[in-house]
Parts: C-alpha cells; sequence; structure tokens
C-alpha cells in the first residue's frame, strides 16, 4: 500500500481564532501524541490529510513529517464537517515501531459459504477480535473465509489467520461464524 506523507509544523496557538486562521490558510489544527502520552500542537496540509484519511484503515501508518523530520504514526481521530466536506481538527498517535500496539479490529467476511450454497444461513457472533503486533507488523483487514465452511460448520477466533507476528487477544473458543441449516 502507499505511504502517505502528510506535512506539518508545530504551532503555539490555540483556539478558536488560532484555529480558523490556520483553516484560511489551507491547513488544519492537530496533535499529535507520543507513546508517553505528550502532545505536539500541529497544523497539517489539509490537502495531504485528507487524500490519506480517505484511502487508509485505522492500522496504516502514515509518515508525519513534522517540522522536516520524519515520524511514523496513526490518523487516531478527526473532526469531519458533513456540510463543507472538510476536516476541521486531526489527532495523530505517534509510534516508535518498537513497542506493540492493541487494536480492536471488525472482522471481514471473505467467499460464499459452502453450507449457505446449500441453502443454509451465516449467522454472524463476534464482530471483531482484539490483536497485539508492533504498528508495521498490523494488518490491513482481519478476513474470515468462510467459503469452506458447511452447513453445521463454526468458524472461531482461533481459525483467524493473521500470521506469526499478530498475536491474538481475544478468546480463541469465541464463535465468529456458524452455518445454521435451512428452515423447513
Amino acid at each position: 500500500m502507499e505511504q502517505f506523507v502528510i506535512t506539518a509544523t508545530t504551532r503555539k496557538e490555540s483556539g478558536k481564532k488560532a484555529a480558523a486562521k490556520i483553516r484560511e490558510a489551507g491547513k488544519i489544527p492537530a496533535v499529535a501524541y507520543n507513546e508517553k502520552g505528550e502532545s505536539i500542537m500541529l497544523e497539517v496540509n489539509a490537502q495531504e490529510f485528507s487524500k490519506a484519511w480517505r484511502s487508509i484503515t485505522k492500522t496504516t501508518l502514515v509518515n508525519l513529517k513534522i517540522d522536516g523530520k520524519d515520524n511514523q504514526a496513526f490518523i487516531k481521530d478527526t473532526e469531519y464537517d458533513i456540510k463543507t466536506d472538510k476536516n476541521l481538527h486531526a489527532d495523530f498517535h505517534l509510534v516508535s515501531g518498537t513497542k506493540p500496539v492493541t487494536r480492536v479490529m471488525k472482522i471481514h467476511y471473505v467467499g460464499t459459504s459452502a453450507g449457505v450454497l446449500k441453502g443454509g444461513f451465516m449467522v454472524k457472533h463476534v464482530p471483531d477480535v482484539k490483536i497485539k503486533a508492533l504498528p508495521q507488523d498490523l494488518p490491513e483487514y482481519v478476513n474470515a473465509d468462510v467459503s469452506k465452511l458447511e452447513i453445521g460448520g463454526k468458524f472461531t477466533i482461533a481459525d483467524l489467520n493473521l500470521g506469526d507476528k499478530v498475536t491474538i487477544l481475544s478468546k480463541p473458543t469465541a464463535l465468529v461464524v456458524s452455518i445454521a441449516p435451512p428452515k423447513k
């Protein structure tokens, strides 16, 4: 996947008037938090941020270039105005790449179950999974391939294949999907 670069500069002023000035200049007021919880007030390029924000997942690392220095970061949150179709504020989480992070990720279902093709019903149980990994090892998506499930078949958290660099923290026996028999 493309590595997005977002240009940022540190700022001293805060408040509504300062934020309005930043937005008039084509930038967005932002805050970056490091792994210790310390914050840095920033202003980021609005176009670069918008392009990245619309194209990434919550586990995608971006290159946040603060005053010319490269930093790996996640876009943690953004305030978005639906009327003007503009981002008003952004929060970043700076990471070193050496400390694991924990994320709760939605499970995406891949394929059509063989049991569903025979008239069964797919019953979804657990919608997400809690995982832990180094920032650069986080998967973009968590996919559950249900295509081989027959009627009566079950797919559990333990059946997810996320590789050896990702630790699954959710209960391994928790059901993700089961295929119920057709109703008579």
